[in-house]
């Protein structure tokens, strides 16, 4: 069905009639349609704001979401969402015109918090904490304010394993970017369904349908951060071990309480042994603890 060229959504006019893209494709989109059951993102009649950067995570998200709706498969409303955060040199005429020739519906905000970013962050500090903060605030206020219900990102499944080990290294807990939430506030849930989605295949996607990539300058200009440090060890392990990144995906699929050491997550006091029958009789099962001399 997702090769039928009289019914194709604009987003995919133009799409390579090669055997590997299609495959290329299908596996997009069947893992975004994963992501989404698996997750329960679904409202039917929902509205969801979809946040588009520019990048190739976010042409590709929107790709996905618009073929699943096209085809039936995801009974709600979309709006696309472009923040314009004031960056010298943005090109703002290049969203507003995709969309409006892809014939998706949209909104263009602009708010100028990179002024806001240069003027509170210490030079040599990075950028990312304050921006992602301000972007979260705008996003959320305009998802309000178009009745949506949820705000849906293009993080996909290296954006989270990225996050989990940065926490490792440099948090100190075991934690990444979930694929449902709820904010702060309780009244909007946040969808990643690009969770299982490979970073390389989103590269591939967007390169192939020639989407106007748009570079984010901020935060990109600045060498040595965390994120980009961890991201050269994973390729390190992926060349080593080529399909190490979804092993240990799988592995944040597959977490047992018991096996780890939060007392929080299982109740360690409260685990005892079965009661077993001896041959000398019932006896008392309970263990003192020696005192320390």
């Amino acid at each position: 069905m997702l090769d039928d060229l009289d019914d194709i959504h604009p987003l995919f006019h133009g799409a390579p009639s090669t055997t590997e893209f299609k495959k290329l494709r299908k596996r997009i989109i069947r893992n975004t349609r994963e992501a989404i059951e698996q997750y329960g993102m679904v409202e039917r009649g929902a509205k969801w704001l979809v946040c588009l950067s520019g990048g190739k995570d976010s042409y590709t998200l929107l790709a996905a979401l618009h073929e699943l709706k096209w085809r039936g498969m995801l009974p709600v409303e979309l709006l696309a969402c472009n923040l314009d955060q004031g960056q010298p040199g943005f090109p703002a005429t290049v969203l507003p015109d995709f969309l409006e020739r892809m014939q998706v519906p949209h909104r263009i905000e602009y708010q100028d918090t990179y002024s806001i970013v240069m003027d509170k962050v210490p030079q040599g500090r990075t950028f990312c904490a304050l921006c992602s903060r301000l972007r979260r605030g705008n996003l959320y206020r305009i998802a309000r304010e178009e009745g949506c219900s949820a705000v849906v990102l293009g993080h996909h499944r290296d954006d989270i394993l990225e996050t989990f080990f940065m926490n490792l290294f440099h948090g100190g807990r075991l934690a990444t970017m979930p694929p449902k939430l709820v904010n702060e506030e309780g009244d909007l849930f946040v969808y990643r369904p690009l969770a299982h989605v490979a970073e390389e295949d989103c590269q591939r996607f967007a390169t192939a349908m020639n989407y106007p990539i748009i570079p984010c300058d901020l935060c990109g200009s600045q060498d040595g951060l965390q994120r980009q440090q961890v991201k050269q060890i994973l390729d390190g392990w992926e060349r080593n071990s080529p399909g190490r990144r979804q092993v240990m995906f799988k592995a944040l699929t597959n977490v047992r309480p018991s096996h780890m050491l939060d007392s929080g997550l299982f109740d360690f006091l409260g685990l005892a042994l079965r009661n077993t029958s001896r041959e000398d009789g019932d006896a008392d099962n309970s263990t003192e603890i020696p005192k320390l001399r």
